[in-house]
């Protein structure tokens, strides 16, 4: 794909090419000798370019060519090095002037020319025996001569989203939750075991699901192959609610664990352990509370399995593959929805493509996203067929597994090749957010600009084409069926980090070895966790994407010599400094950074399109110069923080996409004329699409936002954040609004009315402060056509009615209210059974007055009242004091 300036085939030769375009332009017509040079190489490059472009589509180059391809790419990156380090040091001598100008007049003095002609005369060489070598070994001979929106498929939302109803779990599942929810009060250790991708992970988190509003302490923790011990006990603290110091040794996580869990039910889920040494130790922070506390160890090993449940074996559920009737269900369902719309001429060729992948479910979704984007072309399905090496009637293996990834992974085109082997960047199990990791690929230009198009979209179309395939597992969908979360699979991971090394595209360097002078020029670093000493940043030259999370003693001083810079991420809690001067990162497009003071130069960043600051950061005066921004987290309200420069020039900012408030109006004279102001340079973000409002107190009714909202969220974490009187009468213009998350004082039926007729409306979260002093009846004359979340806060849940045919695409229903110790209006809402689309109901109820009978008796009459539904929706009950 043309327009992409780096990718895993062609190196960084594009990107190359056009810097050698520049350096051949017109205004250099008297530097002869130079253009002269300058032209040789990028005439040699680009023929080569167009060579490992070729080289992209053969499936196993011979070693001397895979050879001449690796060298190749490493010569783009390095010769890019060079010709970035020549303009920086050109820049740096006068910034007044713009780069042909100011690069003129230093080569008019003899020692710049001199140094610039030994670069190029170096870079002419290396090129010039690479050249050599591919006419010498005749490479041509071997190698073959030769954007529209992508969205989620919607079957694979109902494949990850909709995983209680996955083919061939019932079983297993129901087992599975009998051990878990029987009479024993002893703590219970049960084990699932099996080859990977036969569904272990999936199996365990469906029944930790279903189960985990039953006990106090519920945690899922990922291990891995080379399990990080102290940050699997963190991560276990940090899900039961407590944050150790960063420098608590294994032992004292320990006792804080047991602590913990000492005096409560728990279930944890220990996913993914390899070995028995590992469970050994992680097994000393699961106190015996004779509690009916369960753990669940997922696990390949039969070995770990059975130390795991030692003495009791019984409690070892093994997977088995699938069925055939359930791998065709799969199949099927994954690629035409059902088996009965699949084509006659494709079903013969089918089962022979199911029976190559033995009934392990990883294989067949994956084969699957791969046939679901060929289309029902034969051709296509018996090449795939022929492809596959039969894993029926075998012992499941690595290596076989491995062929049937392999397969997805060929069919890529070259640029989604590059994105998957990015993933390699991330630990196991690490949950990905999908907009960090598509500006991490803009960053380093994987992603293609041509013809004007708008990066971003295109970054997410690549990623929804992984999404579709199958190569990334969806982890978290929002309310419009986007994925929001993913994770790869460790098998997949096994082929990347495979591919990777075949590939020579990225390695991982563990945090005790030491970085040797080559890894310097790397353009990528990820640091995951604390990892000892780091070197100076400075060294790391040509870094274009930095990723900190939770790194302690990091110095970020050096940050500021990275002029390639454009992605910066600290997600650190531990307070790591910026540098005071970041003037110099004139590429940086990404800077998110959580306890930073924030340096003033901020604002003279030209191409500085995403700020996320942590709430208790003040943003520099001036923020109306940065109009390439489109996501702002952390423009404060109160004055101390914000200038009213600055609410100013908010409103400059019209490429505004993403826009984050927080803080109060201290002085409430003075915040009804800055209020005055903000709504004023909101108003001019006609291209504004999510606002988010945070930590702010008091009543809003000032307030009012840009129509071109999509997503709103308004309500804060508690009932003193912010809220309206009644629903503002501006609500009813937000014909785009997709997302809303409001608190009202008080509910009118004008108010629900407003509400019901939003045309696009699919997730609103509703709270009101005041008991009703009227019923709100929900009916069913046309009101949210489109809704499929409803989340409501109120006094008494009893006060809600449904109407036949309300809220007819509603599938899930969250409803949080005080226990009713009279039961004057009964235990909950009337009329659950009118939501016809219902998949799930949640129940968060507040007792802090009542008994512990009175809280089971809520809780029967809740699910009573649920009951009623015919189609029996899945049902939470939690309770908070």
């Amino acid at each position: 794909m043309t327009g992409i300036m780096v990718s895993a085939s062609t190196g960084a030769m594009n990107s190359l090419l056009g810097k050698l375009t520049t350096l051949m332009g017109e205004q250099f017509a008297k530097m002869k000798n130079l253009r002269k040079e300058v032209k040789y190489i990028h005439d040699e490059l680009g023929s080569m370019k167009d060579a490992l472009a070729r080289l992209a589509d053969v499936d196993e180059p011979d070693p001397q060519t895979k050879s001449w391809r690796n060298t190749l790419r490493e010569l783009s990156y390095d010769i890019e090095d060079i010709i970035d380090d020549f303009i920086q040091n050109i820049g740096e001598k006068d910034k007044k002037s713009g780069f042909v100008r100011k690069t003129i007049r230093r080569l008019k003095t003899s020692r710049a020319r001199h140094r610039i002609a030994g670069q190029i005369e170096d870079i002419k060489k290396l090129v010039h025996e690479t050249s050599d070598r591919h006419r010498r070994y005749d490479l041509d001979k071997i190698i073959p001569q030769s954007s529209n929106v992508v969205a989620i498929d919607p079957r694979v939302k109902t494949l990850y989203e909709k995983a209680a109803n996955l083919v061939g779990m019932e079983g297993p599942k129901k087992e599975l939750a009998d051990w878990l929810i029987d009479e024993e009060k002893q703590l219970k250790v049960v084990a699932v075991v099996g080859f990977g991708g036969l569904g272990k992970t999936t199996l365990a988190n469906e029944v930790y699901q279903r189960l985990k509003g039953d006990f106090a302490y519920p945690a899922f923790v990922p291990v891995s192959q080379t399990p990080n011990i102290p940050n699997l006990l963190r991560s276990l603290l940090s899900q039961l609610g407590t944050q150790p110091p960063i420098d608590a040794c294994d032992s004292h996580l320990i006792d804080k664990l047991r602590e913990c869990l000492q005096t409560k039910r728990y279930l944890i889920i220990i996913d993914d352990l390899w070995d028995v040494s590992a469970w050994e130790f992680i097994k000393c922070a699961f106190p015996e509370n004779d509690l009916a506390s369960r753990v669940i160890v997922t696990t390949r090993s039969l070995e770990v399995a059975t130390a795991c449940c030692s003495p009791h074996h019984e409690y070892i559920l093994q997977m088995k593959p699938l069925s055939n009737e359930d791998s065709r269900k799969l199949f099927f369902g994954r690629i035409f929805g059902s088996e009965d719309i699949c084509p006659n001429h494709l079903r013969d060729v089918s089962v022979e493509i199911l029976n190559k992948c033995g009934g392990l479910p990883l294989a067949i979704i994956s084969i699957a996203g791969l046939l679901a984007s060929e289309g029902p072309k034969e051709e296509e399905w018996e090449h795939v067929r022929n492809s596959l090496g039969s894993m029926s009637g075998t012992k499941l293996t690595l290596n076989g597994m491995r062929q049937i990834l392999n397969l997805s992974y060929k069919d890529l085109p070259s640029h989604l090749k590059t994105c998957l082997l990015y993933l390699a960047m991330y630990p196991e199990d690490y949950t990905i957010l999908r907009s960090e990791l598509e500006r991490q690929w803009m960053a380093e230009g994987f992603i293609s600009k041509e013809n004007g198009q708008d990066v971003e979209k295109n970054a997410r179309n690549y990623f929804n084409e992984l999404v579709n395939r199958s190569l990334v597992q969806p982890v978290e969908f929002d309310v419009g069926g986007a994925v929001t979360t993913c994770k790869v699979h460790d098998m997949m991971l096994d082929l990347i980090l495979f591919k990777c090394k075949e590939e020579n595209f990225l390695s991982i360097v563990d945090g005790s070895e030491a970085i040797t002078e080559g890894e310097y020029k790397v353009r990528s670093v990820m640091i995951f966790g604390y990892s000892g000493k780091t070197p100076p940043l400075s060294k790391f030259k040509f870094l274009r994407v930095l990723f900190v999370k939770d790194h302690s003693t990091m110095d970020l001083t050096g940050m500021s010599e990275l002029y390639q810079l454009r992605y910066v991420m600290i997600g650190s809690v531990y307070g790591l400094q910026l540098p005071r001067q970041i003037r110099g990162l004139q590429q940086l497009e990404t800077l998110d950074v959580w306890n930073s003071s924030i340096p003033s130069d901020i604002v003279h960043l030209p191409h500085l399109s995403h700020l996320g600051i942590g709430y208790a950061c003040k943003l520099p005066d001036g923020i109306g110069n940065m109009k390439s921004l489109r996501f702002l987290r952390g423009f404060h309200l109160n004055f101390e923080t914000n200038s009213l420069d600055n609410y100013k020039g908010l409103g400059e900012l019209t490429n505004m996409r993403n826009l984050f408030l927080s803080g109060n109006f201290e002085d409430q004279d003075a915040g009804v004329r800055r209020m005055d102001v903000l709504c004023s340079s909101l108003r001019k973000l006609c291209r504004l699409e999510s606002l988010y409002i945070h930590t702010m107190q008091g009543c809003m009714d000032g307030f009012s936002p840009p129509y071109s909202l999509q997503r709103l969220y308004g309500r804060g974490f508690d009932w003193q954040h912010c809220w309206f009187s009644r629903v503002p009468n501006w609500t009813m213009e937000l014909h785009n609004l997709h997302e809303l998350q409001l608190q009202v004082d008080e509910l009118l039926d004008d108010g629900v009315g407003i509400l019901g007729g939003l045309p696009s409306l699919l997730d609103l979260d509703l709270w009101v402060r005041r008991s009703p002093k009227q019923m709100i009846i929900i009916d069913g004359r046309g009101a949210f056509p489109v809704l499929k979340r409803f989340d409501m806060g109120l006094s008494r849940a009893s006060y809600l009615i449904f109407q036949s045919g309300a809220m007819p695409m509603v599938q899930r229903l969250g409803l949080t209210f005080n226990i009713d110790v009279q039961k004057q209006n009964g235990a909950g809402p009337a009329g659950i059974e009118h939501l016809a689309a219902l998949e799930e109901v949640s129940a968060r109820i507040s007792c802090v007055e009542a008994t512990e009978s009175q809280t089971s008796c809520a809780e029967s009459d809740f699910r009573s009242i649920v009951d009623r539904h015919p189609d029996n929706p899945r049902t939470l009950v939690s309770f908070a004091k």
